[in-house]
């Protein structure tokens, strides 16, 4: 019951950060016009689809780990890990005001035994500066709270999260983290 509660109450939150049409900010004024020279380009969009048939009814899904994937919000396949499969995915949780994404690297194991997850941190965000094998660079963005003054601000930081390839692209025994710059 707890989960489910947990997830209403992130969506409620970031729902009320959604400035909305009516409050959203507008171009700059020197802003080129779309279109012109140095405008950037506009997203092409695909006409709208025509339904076929009758549409039908979804069910709602009961299950733990749809709740728990719902959560997801940030994922990125790493791809020069050799045959290894490997990913850092963030999970919204905790204040979204200050961090709330629960960044993380899993590496596949098995189909019956799932993925090895090393959580990393509680961050804004994160950014993938560089991949190589056995190694990741990060850009982290984090608030950070003065306790003398109570005032957050933000600050960003990197790091390399660093493991050693098992035999035969297995998973690591171990994850490393370590500050960088």
């Amino acid at each position: 019951m707890k989960r489910p509660m947990l997830f209403a109450a992130v969506l409620l939150g970031l729902a009320a950060c959604d400035p909305g049409p009516e409050n959203a900010a507008s171009p700059p004024a020197d802003a080129p016009a779309p279109g012109a020279p140095g405008a950037p380009a506009a997203t092409p969009s695909a006409p709208p689809l025509t339904a076929t048939g009758p549409a039908a009814p979804l069910a709602l899904s009961t299950a733990p780990d749809d709740q728990t994937a719902a959560a997801v919000v940030s994922l990125d396949q790493l791809t020069r890990q050799g045959q290894a499969t490997v990913k850092l995915f963030g999970t919204a949780g905790g204040d979204p005001a200050m961090n709330g994404l629960y960044t993380h690297i899993a590496f596949y194991l098995s189909p019956a035994e799932g993925w090895a997850v090393y959580r990393i941190g509680d961050f804004l965000g994160y950014e993938v500066l560089s991949e190589s094998p056995g190694r990741v660079d990060l850009k982290v963005e984090e608030s950070v709270m003065d306790e003398a003054t109570g005032r957050i601000t933000s600050r960003e930081r990197r790091l390399i999260i660093g493991w050693t390839p098992g035999a035969a692209d297995a998973p690591p025994a171990a994850v490393t983290v370590a500050k960088a710059r």
